[in-house]
């Protein structure tokens, strides 16, 4: 009696105690998406310089997100500069939460200049301050993304 309780016991504390593997949860996000495919932001700047538009399916690492509502994100280019990706139609949202995350998304890749006062509604839309707000004068030229879907790995 006393050998089954120690062991019953024993393999209780165990259960409750041993190191849990959590998965990471993939998301999607407008429309299902798969992440086969996907090329690098290297790669989407590099054939960008041969023309406006590009339709494509990319892969990179989330900056910074929308902290309002999740309605754009910002993606690491191999450069230093960020790329905004903002969803079609404003029809989804992603988590706000993703900042780190690897993610893949799908659609049409543009070059475009973003004028100051849309400079300025991001970054209050990204919680920055008034002081950071404020030294924004000048407008943007960069890489944009509109996306059909978004999967977060």
């Amino acid at each position: 009696m006393k050998k089954t309780t120690v062991l019953l016991l024993a393999l209780t504390l165990t259960a409750f105690t041993a190191p849990r593997f959590v998965q990471a949860q993939t998301s999607y996000h407008g429309t299902k998406i798969s992440p086969a495919g996907a090329i690098s932001t290297t790669e989407l700047t590099k054939r960008l310089s041969a023309t406006d538009t590009l339709v494509t399916k990319v892969q990179g690492t989330v900056e910074s997100v929308c902290q309002a509502k999740g309605c754009w994100m910002k993606v690491k280019l191999d450069d230093g500069q960020t790329m905004r990706v903002t969803f079609k139609d404003y029809g989804f949202f992603v988590p706000k939460d993703i900042t780190g995350k690897t993610v893949v998304f799908e659609g049409k890749a543009f070059q475009k200049v973003t004028p100051v006062k849309d400079l300025k509604h991001f970054a209050e839309d990204a919680g920055k301050s008034k002081d950071e707000i404020a030294r924004i004068t000048k407008p943007e030229k960069a890489i944009g993304f509109e996306a059909d879907g978004v999967v977060v790995k």
